[in-house]
């Protein structure tokens, strides 16, 4: 490569390292599937569900809780609900909220038509073009939340974005949470494996933020799945009081493989995860009142030949777009698809299942959009040149959400109309000289150039030009100072907590 094709593709990688853009909004039209009567027509069929067959709730307390507040609890720990006890719980849970950022001015609203996109949770191994697939570090995670505080295009910090493998289980909630204050300033989740994980996220983060912040703010966002089908164990029902009953914040997520842990139809999934969704919810309300709670069912679908889920599936489009009609119908806020890829590579395929994944989840008006970058292999893999792709195929959905701008400029009628002739050219023309920096959105790291220019400057593909940059962010990484003492205060508690875990507990 030449010193001077070097110097522009550094600008390149550097004018992509910005501060976070204005949080998205939606600007485009929503795409409804089904009809209002086909929405209530879901609606019974979920309360069926719920009236008849019911959900299990395997933790005492919690049972006790669905009791004393109308709920029908079986000796088999099943639960049924009525469907007016259902619909007085869930309207009690608030439409809009504010997820507070460490700085202030990374807070985002949660709701409305306001959207965030979040990078991948949870996968517990880690792929390189360099060094291939391994097990996931500490350094890693400090790496991807280095890389989410890079790119303006993700608004929240996620939590695992990959699983510290070199950390015991029962002290990683301390180290996330603690890495996840320390080196970013975004909105975070806590961590939400069991009751304990999270109790331990949530004192570690009352330390760096304060009683009263945590108090009068919703820091912390976790997710709660739901075991399905029709299931919620204690780990994820402890999790849950944990953070209800300190003003945090949840995402409700059934995991349905249509075909394995839902009926291979698209409607009876709808109907299922409808169900277990508002059930889960109904009971953060009994917990707490006022708990704010995003509404997020993750819907694929199961290759029934090999028993592998199928990313990007029409079924499990289609299925999104009611799911996200029954989360309006409700008012409650939606938590939709990221950029899932079965590829074990950032490769066409992978580019392929991104877009069929995240485009429809655009078009059903999202207000959180989790695993929006670095997700592979079925969620088992974060890629640090897919995570950094998946933000610049971000950028160009955030641009595609603003909609058009109707100001006068945007006509151009002085050009159209005096400076260009027939068969002439716009340019030079006035118009385009004052706006060719930003007339367009840029994507740096997509090659537009001509064959024998992208030959001259080494001939690379996506992947490496994905290389170079998420190293060049890593590196000029510059962490947001933290108010004075509190990094030390973060590290006197977990010194003390550490002595102090039994691992028995986290069997």
């Amino acid at each position: 490569m030449t010193g001077r094709r070097r110097g522009r593709a550094a600008k390149l990688a550097a004018d992509k390292i910005v501060a976070s853009v204005p949080q998205p909004r939606m600007r485009v039209p929503t795409y409804d599937l089904a009809s209002p009567d086909q929405l209530d027509l879901i609606h019974d069929m979920s309360m069926q569900i719920l009236e008849e067959a019911g959900i299990a709730f395997y933790d005492e307390e919690s049972l006790s809780i669905l009791r004393e507040h109308g709920a029908s609890v079986g000796d088999d720990s099943i639960v049924r609900f009525d469907r007016n006890l259902i619909e007085s719980y869930v309207a009690r849970t608030p439409a809009q909220w504010e997820h507070t950022a460490r700085n202030p001015d990374k807070s985002v609203i949660i709701g409305g038509d306001h959207v965030v996109f979040a990078p991948v949770v949870g996968p517990p191994f880690v792929h390189d073009i360099e060094r291939g697939r391994r097990e996931s570090t500490y350094e890693d995670l400090i790496n991807f939340i280095k890389l989410t505080n890079s790119t303006p295009y993700l608004h929240s910090q996620g939590s695992e974005i990959v699983v510290p493998g070199d950390i015991p289980f029962h002290e990683r909630a301390l180290d996330i949470t603690y890495a996840h204050i320390k080196y970013g300033d975004m909105p975070i989740m806590g961590h939400y494996q069991l009751g304990i994980t999270a109790e331990d996220s949530l004192a570690l983060a009352t330390v760096a933020f304060g009683q009263s912040t945590m108090d009068n703010n919703h820091m912390l966002l976790a997710v709660i799945n739901v075991s399905s089908p029709r299931r919620l164990d204690d780990r994820m029902l402890g999790t849950l009081k944990t953070y209800a009953r300190s003003n945090q914040a949840l995402v409700i997520t059934p995991f349905i493989l249509a075909g394995a842990m839902g009926p291979a139809a698209v409607l009876g999934t709808v109907a299922q995860a409808n169900a277990e969704a508002l059930a889960t919810i109904a009971f953060a309300q009994m917990v707490r009142a006022g708990t704010p709670c995003i509404y997020g069912p993750f819907l694929a679908v199961v290759d029934l030949q090999s028993g592998s889920p199928v990313f990007g599936a029409s079924e499990s489009t289609m299925a999104q777009f009611l799911v996200a009609q029954m989360a309006r119908r409700y008012q409650l806020p939606f938590r939709a698809a990221g950029t899932y890829a079965s590829s074990k590579v950032p490769d066409m395929q992978a580019g392929f299942e991104s877009v069929l994944s995240m485009l429809p989840s655009l078009m059903v008006r999202p207000n959180y959009v989790l695993h929006a970058a670095g997700w592979l292999e079925n969620g088992l893999t974060t890629s640090y040149e897919k995570f950094t792709l998946d933000c610049e195929l971000l950028g160009v959905f955030i641009r595609f959400l603003e909609g058009v701008s109707w100001a006068e400029e945007e006509w151009a009628m002085d050009a159209i109309l005096t400076e260009v002739q027939p068969g002439g050219h716009h340019l030079g023309t006035t118009h385009t000289m004052g706006r060719f920096r930003n007339a367009f959105h840029r994507t740096p790291l997509f090659d537009s150039d001509s064959y024998e220019t992208w030959m001259a400057a080494g001939g690379e593909d996506s992947a490496r030009r994905a290389q170079r940059a998420w190293k060049k962010a890593v590196h000029d990484y510059e962490e947001p100072p933290l108010p004075a003492g509190t990094e030390e205060a973060m590290l006197d508690w977990m010194a003390q907590r550490r002595p102090a875990i039994d691992p028995a507990d986290f069997q």
